[in-house]
């Protein structure tokens, strides 16, 4: 059908308001059923080709198998927009509560939220999809946490003519997908120095490095787990990471990443003895750098940030993708590389009626800001409690 409806937050113009040669048939749905993801699978990863910055938690194996570990039957909600028949715009949303609130799939374990757009498309597709978003009563919202600053939902939120806000989130950090010669340019003169040295240490201990195959993912995220857990045992791993629900995850998204070249996942064998494991999401703008886990005596013989940087920079390189992204958090190892920063986004969309219900939720946001701030800082323990029974 043609999409001709007014909504809280804008109006997409008539077909007959629009020249003759761009009277395309679009239409919309929004899907609640909890197998929508399972039914629409092969058009939506269709789709995440056709859209530029699309990133590994954008398809369709990663949202599934979150979505079966972790989705709250009857809480799926899936926008989809078509051009022609073709999908073109889609959103993988879900239901925080009973009075309409909305937000994006991942919770604490998604480091970038985003919409799908085809990318021949993108402008007309993203407001197409801002008028079939489902905020039609003054209490609805859409909150979506992690977005980048040039992710596609950013063409949506300026398309929204609803009330709308805008927040700082975590940040990321970004190194240039360069040689690894050029990348300690970065550094002072002694840190590069110290850094050559190191790195020559681990071209003469004859690492062997092995991508694992589709097949071999199952074992392979095993033993990522275990030596996460092993190289944390001292400083607290964080605990949803030891539960079965988060290795299967892992397991069935990583396979299906993998076996679509969306995703690399290292073994480090030396000796003969597997010490470290690494997993490689890779997307058109950014490989990212997901989770590893290594044996704690390979600290004690080689420079690990320099061993699994290595191999992702090889990686990220190989694939012709420009950047290798940190993801989220400020750790010690990865400040080492001197990397740029740019903090994520927290959008939040809601109708355009009663300003008061829209103060009322930019104040609850920024109100669970300084909360989470409070705890990352004064509280880590009480934080890590409140992230496990978000996850549930």
């Amino acid at each position: 059908m043609k999409l001709r409806q007014q909504t809280a937050g804008g109006r997409v113009p008539a077909q007959a308001d629009r020249p003759a040669a761009e009277r395309d048939q679009w239409s919309s749905e929004v899907l609640r059923t909890d197998d929508a993801l399972e039914r629409h699978a092969e058009e939506w990863d269709d789709l995440h080709r056709r859209c530029a910055t699309a990133t590994a938690f954008q398809a369709a194996p990663w949202l599934r198998s979150w979505w079966q570990s972790y989705g709250r039957p009857g809480a799926l909600v899936l926008v989809l927009v078509r051009r022609d028949g073709r999908l073109v715009a889609a959103a993988a949303l879900r239901r925080r509560g009973p009075f309409g609130g909305l937000t994006n799939l991942g919770a604490g374990l998604v480091d970038f939220t985003d919409v799908l757009l085809d990318d021949e498309c993108a402008d007309r597709a993203a407001a197409e999809l801002a008028a079939a978003l489902p905020l039609r009563r003054p209490w609805h919202s859409l909150e979506l946490r992690e977005v980048h600053p040039e992710a596609a939902v950013q063409r949506v939120f300026a398309h929204w003519r609803g009330r709308r806000h805008r927040f700082a989130d975590s940040l990321c950090q970004y190194l240039p997908a360069v040689p690894m010669d050029e990348l300690l340019k970065r550094l002072p003169g002694k840190t590069a120095q110290r850094s050559r040295v190191k790195l020559r240490r681990i071209a003469q201990a004859g690492v062997v490095v092995h991508s694992a195959t589709a097949d071999e993912v199952p074992d392979t995220v095993r033993e990522l787990l275990r030596l996460h857990r092993l190289q944390w045992q001292d400083r607290g791993v964080t605990p949803e990471h030891r539960t079965e629900r988060f290795a299967q995850h892992l397991t069935e998204s990583t396979a299906g990443l993998v076996a679509t070249r969306r995703a690399a996942i290292h073994r480090f064998e030396l000796d003969g003895e597997l010490l470290a494991v690494n997993l490689v999401l890779l997307c058109t703008p950014f490989g990212g750098l997901y989770m590893y886990g290594a044996h704690p005596k390979l600290r004690e013989r080689l420079d690990i940030a320099g061993l699994l940087f290595g191999a992702a920079l090889d990686e990220v390189r190989a694939a012709g993708i420009p950047q290798l992204s940190l993801l989220r958090g400020q750790e010690p190892y990865k400040q080492r590389w001197r990397p740029d920063r740019l903090p994520n986004q927290r959008l939040v969309f809601g109708p355009g009626r009663l300003a008061p219900f829209a103060a009322v939720r930019a104040l609850r946001v920024r109100t669970r800001i300084a909360a989470v701030h409070l705890l990352r800082t004064r509280l880590p323990k009480l934080k890590e409690t409140l992230v496990r029974a978000r996850l549930r």
